[in-house]
């Protein structure tokens, strides 16, 4: 009689004294760095005041193939309805409200982003999201809706027909969706209709403020801003700001100036770092990042179980004899080579490596000895785990 053979394999990884859940793994391995050349200082900096501003509207979307808001159970969508046809000189009358139903109508929420410097009668892009219950927009076309600021005045006015990017099919058993479809774009949907007041031109000095905060690089830009100019007109505020004092050359022209200033080459200083992702393997390294001479063990623990069941039959005529099933186990344990290997003090990026690529390890086990390097003392970087 053919004997069932079972076999189960478990391989547990033994690293540094720390159980590591074997798998399949990608590595990137990034090596940034942050120093190599020069950067301009229109990449490193913002100029205060030059930002853009959010604006947002309520408003309706209508055209849509029964796949509007349920006026039944969402009070304000008819609330809406009737104050634009009021609007539109439309009356309703009040024991008739209850009675209106539309289904292809949709509320919605509408946001854009006024760019600075925006000149009346620009063109903005337009989103949209469903506030109702709204089964799609698709097909929809966006009323007149004003766009207010956090003032609450009206800077641009939107209105149009969306575009979902996808499409929404049913039928009686089966439905087929692509992409979302309670959010919609309408590109250059709204015109900029009131323009934010400023007299840049006629600004004395100008901040110029660092995307990140670090003191020697604010010290670099302003050292090179003054070499440029040779006049002394940029001061350093902090870690993230400069003060610059536009030159009597460029009064009334504070663009110019900006223009001049922008395209300077800096290069820019940072902090020692490594990032970390456990979830997808990636190691990401900065240039600065520095290690002691530290020694690393880096060894394995190999286990295989197997089960082989074996049957036991009964002599024949045998009287009470019963076929039952004998378990049968083989365990084989093999603990592979350990290395205990030095990494040698390192003076750059490339002997960071080459020493913890000596090691021989996968990206997972890498991520834990770096774990452990820098507990120990001798990982000269912040460690940053994603």
């Amino acid at each position: 009689m053919p004997q069932n053979h079972l076999i189960q394999e478990y391989r547990i990884m033994f690293y540094n004294r720390t159980w590591v859940r074997a798998g399949l793994l990608v590595l990137l391995f990034v090596f940034v760095t942050e120093s190599a050349h020069a950067v301009r200082i229109k990449d490193l900096t913002n100029v205060r005041g030059v930002r853009s501003n959010q604006l947002i509207g309520f408003g309706l979307v209508a055209g849509l193939a029964k796949t509007g808001d349920s006026v039944t159970n969402v009070f304000f969508s008819i609330q809406t309805i009737v104050s634009m046809l009021t609007k539109m000189g439309i009356r309703v009358p009040e024991g008739k409200v209850d009675q209106l139903k539309f289904k292809n109508v949709a509320t919605v929420m509408v946001t854009a982003t006024l760019p600075p410097f925006a000149r009346q009668g620009d063109q903005i892009d337009a989103l949209l999201s469903s506030v109702g219950n709204a089964k799609s927009l698709h097909g929809g076309t966006l009323l007149m809706t004003s766009l207010k600021g956090p003032d609450g005045q009206t800077y641009a006015v939107a209105q149009g027909p969306l575009s979902i990017g996808g499409f929404f099919v049913q039928g009686g058993a089966k439905n087929v969706q692509r992409n979302h479809q309670t959010a919609a774009r309408i590109a250059n949907g709204a015109y900029v209709e009131k323009e934010l007041p400023h007299q840049f031109n006629l600004k004395e000095e100008i901040f110029l403020n660092l995307k990140q905060t670090d003191f020697t690089t604010a010290s670099r830009i302003s050292r090179a801003i003054n070499d440029a100019m040779r006049d002394i007109v940029a001061t350093l505020v902090d870690g993230r700001t400069i003060k610059v004092k536009v030159p009597p050359f460029y009064k009334e022209k504070t663009s110019q100036f900006i223009t001049r200033i922008e395209s300077i080459e800096v290069e820019p200083d940072g902090i020692a770092k490594v990032i970390l992702d456990e979830r997808t393997g990636t190691v990401v390294m900065g240039e600065k990042v520095m290690i002691s001479a530290v020694a690393v063990a880096h060894g394995s623990l190999f286990i295989q179980i197997t089960e082989e069941p074996s049957v036991s039959q009964p002599a024949p005529f045998s009287p009470g004899g019963q076929t039952v099933v004998v378990p049968r186990t083989r365990l084989k344990i093999k603990e592979g080579e350990d290395r205990l290997l030095i990494v040698p003090k390192s003076i750059s990026l490339g002997q960071v490596v080459n020493g913890l690529n000596a090691i021989g390890v996968n990206p997972r086990d890498l991520i834990a000895i770096l774990q452990a390097i820098k507990a120990s003392g001798a990982l000269h970087a912040e460690l940053e785990i994603i």
